[in-house]
Order: C-alpha cells, then structure tokens, then sequence
C-alpha cells in the first residue's frame, strides 16, 4: 500500500508515496516504471493476498499450484513455472525489506499494510537478492504516536467464509510504540465443487512382474473443495530513543490450511471432450475438479498421511529488525530476518477421479529457513552527488521428503513398514549462502537533471543432495526409479549487474527518464526431481537466469493536479530462461535453461480528479505487452505434439523436444487493460455513500510455458465492484465487495494431465488432457468495520 503524502482539499489527485530505491519519493518523481496501490484501494476489495492484488493489477499474474514451488508469478510475460520446488521467482516479494523469493509465499497473509509497490522489469540495486522480472515491495503498517484501534468482521457467500480482523497500535511511553494485528477466516464451503465419486484402486503385494497375485481393491472416497482456514498475527515494536535512531522490530506467525491443494485443477481441455480415465468427467471452462482421498489402509502407512483427506498445511514465522541511523547528511539502514516455513500436503497426484492402477497418491513434508542481513549507507548531500553503498548476505536450508503410491504397488516385505504402498520416496536438502556488494552514485550536473549508476556484484553458493531411500522392485527393475543412490551438486554463482538511469524534469510536474538495467536470479537445484537409472546430476541442477535492457518514459501531473498521466515503454531480454518439465522417457522432473526471452511493450496509465466533483475518481490503463521466446532448442515437447507440429524425437530413448522460437511465454497476452472509477459523496451531516467499479481486460494467452495451442486461455473482462455506507469520521463502515462479478473462468497455468497424451515426437500424436490452474469464480462479501 502506499500512503498518501500531499491530499487536495478540494477535488484533484493524491501525491503517493514510494521507496521504490530506498528514498522517499513519490511515484510521479521516481524514475522507475512501478504501480503503488493505496491504502484506500487496499481496503476496497479486502486486497489482503498477493492472488488478490494480482487479480486487480494488469500484466500481473498468480498461478497457484498444488506441488512444486507452489506458485507461478508472472509480470510482463516473464515468470517460472511451478513444478520444480528448487526454483526461485522471476518476480521476488520483498517484505520491510527482506527477500522471500519461495512461491509458497503467496499462503502468507499481507493485511495492515503501509505500502505495496509492484516495480516492473529487472531489479538489481535496491532488493536483497535480484529479480528478472519484477519485484513486489511490502511494507506493513508501524505504530504511530496516537492510539489506534480497528476490527473488521466479513462473511463471503460463495465460499460461506467468515473473515476477522483486528488492531491495536499506539505509543508506550515517549519513545517506544506498539502494534498488534490479528486476522482469521474460516472457509465452510469451497470455490470449486468436487464431483469425484468413490473409486477403486487395486494393489498387488508382489516384487516381480512374474508373480501373479489377486488384487486388493480399496475405496478411493471424494476429497474436499477446497475450504480453507488461516490465522495470521503479527506484532511491532517501533523505539524512538533520539531524533536519529529508529529501531522497529516486527515478528509474526500464520498458519494456512485448506483440505484439498488441487480443488483448482480443473480439467478444461480433452480431445475427446472427457477425461482419459474417466469419460463421466466432462471437460470444460466450469468452476468444478474431481479428486479422491487416499484410501484408508495406504494412508494409515504412508508418512503424514494422516486421515486420507486431502490437505496442505502451512506454517511461517519470522522476525525482523530494521535499525534506521540518521547523521547530518549520511542514513545508515540496518535489515536483519529469520525467516521459516513448513509446508505438508496430501496430494490426488493424478488429479482426477477415476479407477485403476494408474491413480498416484502423494504426501510431502518441507521446510524452508533463511537468515539475512543488509548493511546499507545513503547520503543526502546538497552537492551534486550523492551514494549509496551496502552489503548483504543470506543464509538458507531446504529440507524435501516426499512419498508416493502409484501404480497398483505393493511390497508387504517392505522395511519400515511404512514403504508398503509406496513406488518411491524422495529425500533432498539444498543449503544455500549468498553475499553481496552493492553501490549506486547518483550525479546532479545541473538542477533538473539526475544521472545515476550503479552495480551488484553477488557470489552465490548452493550445496545440494538427493536421493531415493525406497523404491519399490518392479519400478526398479524397469529402470524407472534407482534407489539408495545419492547425487549431489556443489554450485556456485558469480554475477555483476550493472544499470543506470537518467531523469529530466522540465519543470514540476513532468519527470522524463530512460534506463539501461540488467539482474539475475540464482540457479539451483530440483530437489523435487526424480532419479531414474537413466538420470544423471544435471537433470537436477540449472544455471543462473540473466535479464538485461532498456526502459524509459514519461510521467505528468497536469491541469493543476487533476489529471496523472505516465507512459513507459520498455525492451528486456532474459537469457539461461530457467524452464521446469517433466521428463518422460527417463521419468524424472528437470529444470533446464531453455534459451532466451524478449519481452518489450508500451505502458499507457491516467488517474483523473476533478476539482469540480470532490470525492470523484477515474483510473485507468492500456498496456501492450509482446513477451517471445528466442532461439531454445533443447525445450520439451507438450503431451501428444506430433512431428507436423515441430516435435522431433533425437535419438531413441531421448525426450522429445521442440525449439519454442518465435512462440509466446506463459501468461503473456499481448494487450491488458484497465478502467475503474470511484465517488464518495455525503448522504446527510453524518452519513457518506462510497461507490466503486474496476474492470480489467486481458487479451488471450497461452496458459502454459510450452506452446501449448489447447492451452489458450481466450480474451476475458473482470469485473469488481463495491458499495460502503460509512459514517463522516470513518468510524463505522458497512461494506458490499463483489469481484470476478461476471463469473469468469480463465487459467493462469497448467500442466499436462499425468499418463494422458501419447506419441510425442511420432507423426500420430494423441494431445494430452490439459490440467488448468483456474482463476476464483465470483464472490461477494459484506463486511462491518469500526475504527477508533
């Protein structure tokens, strides 16, 4: 959220507040491309979510993903894709200045914030750990100096949830304040229906192909819809000893459950208009999925498989101290965090109801810490130049084990028990160091113009295992899995990104800038991956991905604060593309730099406050955005691709891969657009009426990173609104939030449909069942707030 620095009396537009690079400025004089949502929108559409504020925000997208790294994030076309756990976001979410680049991110709750900043394109300066894509900037709320108290209670139909939230804040003494923010929801229904039925799946207790057994049949019943519940507080101390020193410490805890991870999986293209394995399941662009529970003898076995439901379960706490130090003309800024998370999931791994062998049931448990900490030193000297220079260092552990039942497989000699079920369990760790040197010089010659430059020199280490501890013998005796092997990875990184930007003001109110920027974002490894006797080491490790280019524009303020109209335009081309897919022949997940990306376009946004009709806003934007693949030929094929399609197959026993030249990147349509308005007029002495109305357009796309033609999503329009009656002091306030109002169903991100598909790379293709990661349908909430 950004705050409001300059607010006209009468009519006319907000001056807002960013610290887009570590200074306050406002976002018409910082010469960066970035979209500042403020507390008023924020609170709007109860935008307490990162899928939420994406939802609103043009040419930014959310993909949530039941496995994997969770998520996908998506700015300008520019995002990694979600199956590979190892992977780190093109577009990083930065919170009070801590680096959290994990997509599971998106299970933390963002609420009382005091900014949030999306800035577009690369970023290498101002951020902890670099970006190629973007950066999303949180900063939550501090204590002020005068008491402040404030609940909300809310009731969503569609979901029947019921949402709360609360805050106390307020001074101590004279130089210490506190603030405390609690929020809870609980979900009694889901956004997508589940139209599993109860199914079979038959085991076989045997160690060889040869062997012929009866089969044990268990019942697989429904999973759950997706209802979710989440708990969120955090709490900050805020000491002010002197005029110069500020010390803020903030500590928080959320948990984040929801009984099925895949109630979004919705099947939305066959070729044959039903799913492979089950005909009764018709595909389509509708708000329902089907998946089963784990049945109940293999759940009782497997690790966490606890009651067979379906279920992620995610834990985080952190703490964060931010030391603020002014001299006369130096700020010396301190950033320290720890940071951990847990994430459990019980997962319908072949993502639909059906009966059969081929089902896959699969559970996991993760955890991920980090330590971090930034030095950094800013001057403010009248003279023509002024520094910045810092350091930062970063310390991480990835623990992943996994458990999979599929196939029909069953081992009763198994040792532990537990593996009786099991075709393959999974054990990795990554253990990560980053430390980095940064330095920006920003040049005055004369008083409208600022030439600024700088670079991050950043040295990178990630140390890594995996290994197999059980696989079942037939997958063995297939050369599927190979257990009780270990491959491990001892990466490291070096990477300078240099940028630099120059400004001219030719007068107050027009700020013209262009700038040369490059970032990078760290390789790694796929500790979700799978080792099969054919894989090697570098089916699990990925180099660095490297972006670099230019952006430039032109942002005004004109007719006397009424009107804010910016243009940017911009061209960025991001090498070493790091692309996750699964490996078929060799049955393994892999994560490869498939080539390069260009994504270039031109940025159009205009706010309009008439001084004329107080309390009136119109807002809007048109962006045209052409995101495309370079030269990668070594990328995979999608389900069914035949030779006529540009598949080919190299040798026999090799995947089938395709060069994605020319194709568009995932989530990248080439228009969006946005048009919203607001008032706020007095009903009586006591009483204001405040009615809004957001509409956004997004052209059509292609929902996955492949080129997949049947995953395109066509052109939608999204549509929020809201109603608030609230009293003249903003004391009390009823409020009416609709989104999605049109119902629209549309992806953002998918996968092949598991063992559908057939003859990749032939001249015969059969394409695979399309698995979309589909958007929420639409919601409506009512919600009481009271402020003090």
């Amino acid at each position: 959220m950004a705050t409001p620095a300059i607010a006209q009396e009468e009519g006319g537009i907000q001056d807002i507040v960013v610290t887009a690079r570590k200074r306050v400025e406002t976002t018409q004089d910082v010469p960066v491309a970035v979209t500042a949502l403020t507390r008023e929108q924020l609170s709007r559409y109860d935008l307490s979510n990162l899928e939420r504020v994406a939802v609103s925000t043009p040419q930014f997208v959310i993909g949530r993903a039941p496995s994997g790294s969770g998520a996908t994030l998506v700015l300008r076309g520019i995002g990694s894709n979600t199956t590979s756990i190892g992977l780190e976001q093109s577009v990083a979410v930065v919170v009070d200045g801590i680096y959290y680049g994990q997509g599971r991110t998106i299970n933390e709750g963002f609420f009382d914030l005091g900014r949030l900043e999306i800035l577009k394109g690369p970023q290498a300066l101002f951020f902890g750990k670099n970006a190629t894509a973007g950066v999303v900037s949180i900063t939550t709320a501090d204590p002020g100096d005068r008491p402040e108290f404030s609940a909300k209670l809310g009731y969503e139909f569609a979901g029947q949830q019921i949402i709360g939230e609360a805050i106390a804040s307020g001074p101590l003494s004279e130089t210490l304040g506190a603030r405390v923010a609690v929020r809870a929801s609980k979900m009694y229904d889901g956004y997508f229906k589940n139209i599993g039925t109860a199914q079979t799946y038959p085991t076989r207790d045997r160690t060889s192909l040869a062997q012929v057994v009866n089969p044990t049949n268990h019942v697989s019943d429904p999973a759950g819809e997706g209802r979710a519940e989440e708990f969120y507080i955090r709490t900050t101390l805020k000491w002010t000893p002197t005029d110069r020193l500020t010390a803020t410490l903030k500590a928080n805890f959320g948990t984040n459950d929801n009984d099925n991870p895949g109630a979004n999986n919705v099947f939305y293209y066959c070729p044959t208009g039903t799913a492979a394995f089950n005909p009764a399941v018709r595909c389509g662009r509708r708000f329902v999925s089907s998946s089963n529970r784990i049945p109940a003898a293999i759940a009782g076995s497997i690790p966490y498989g606890s009651d067979g439901s379906m279920g992620n379960e995610y834990r985080s706490w952190a703490v964060t101290a931010n030391l603020n130090y002014e001299l006369d003309h130096v700020t010396i800024t301190s950033a320290t965090n720890y940071n951990w998370n847990r994430n459990i999931f019980r997962f319908d791994g072949d993502l639909i109801s059906s009966s059969g062998p081929q089902n896959v049931f699969a559970t996991e448990w993760s955890t991920f810490r980090a330590f971090s900490s930034e030095l950094r030193a800013l001057t403010t000297y009248e003279g023509p130049i002024n520094l910045m220079v810092g350091g930062y260092y970063q310390k991480t552990k990835r623990d992943y084990l996994a458990w999979t039942a599929s196939g029909g497989l069953e081992n009763s000699a198994a040792v532990p028990a537990f593996r009786r079920y099991l075709a393959n369990s999974k054990d990795s760790k990554t253990d990560g160091e980053t430390v980095a040197l940064f330095g920006q010089v920003t040049y005055k010659p004369v008083e409208r113009v600022e030439i600024s430059g700088g670079v991050r020199y950043t040295h990178e280490t990630k140390d890594s295992y995996f290994e197999q501890p059980y696989s079942h013998p037939i997958r063995v005796a297939q050369g599927i899995f190979l257990p009780n092997v270990r491959v491990t990875a001892d990466q490291t990184f070096n990477d300078w990104s240099p940028e630099a930007t120059i400004s001219f003001k030719p007068s107050r109110d027009v700020n013209l800038y262009v700038g040369y920027k490059t970032a990078y974002k760290s390789g790694g490894f796929s500790n979700s991956g799978i080792l099969s006797a054919t894989a090697s080491v570098d089916d699990f490790t990925f180099d660095a991905e490297k972006a670099r280019g230019f952006e430039g524009g032109v942002k005004t303020t004109l007719f006397d604060r009424q009107l804010r109209l910016n243009l940017a335009l911009y061209r960025y081309r991001i090498t070493n593309l790091q692309i996750d897919f699964f490996n078929a022949p060799v049955f393994a997940f892999s994560t490869i730099n498939a080539g390069s990306a260009t994504t270039k376009g031109v940025e159009l946004e205009f706010e309009y406050g008439p001084r004329a009709l107080p309390g009136f806003n119109l807002r809007g934007s048109l962006n045209y955005n052409k995101a495309r693949y370079g030269d990668v030929p070594d990328a995979p094929c999608y389900g069914g691709m035949t030779i006529a399609d540009g598949c080919t197959i190299p040798a026999p026993g090799q995947r089938p891969r395709q060069n994605l030249r020319g194709k568009p990147t995932a989530n990248a349509p080439l228009w969006t657009a946005s048009l919203g308005a607001s008032y706020d007029a007095a009903l009586t002495d006591r009483l204001r009426l405040g009615l809004s109305f957001d509409a956004r357009y997004s052209d059509d796309y292609i929902a996955t990173a492949f080129g997949n033609p049947f995953t395109r999503q066509n052109s939608y329009v999204n549509i929020d609104g809201s109603i608030r009656l609230h009293t003249d002091d903003d004391r009390w306030e009823l409020a009416l939030i609709g989104k999605n109002l049109t119902n629209r169903w549309y992806a953002v991100g998918g996968v092949d449909a598991p063992n559908t598909g057939g003859g990749t790379g032939t001249a015969t293709g059969l394409i695979a069942d399309q698995v979309g990661y589909a958007s929420l349908p639409r919601t409506v909430q009512v919600q009481l707030s009271w402020r003090y």
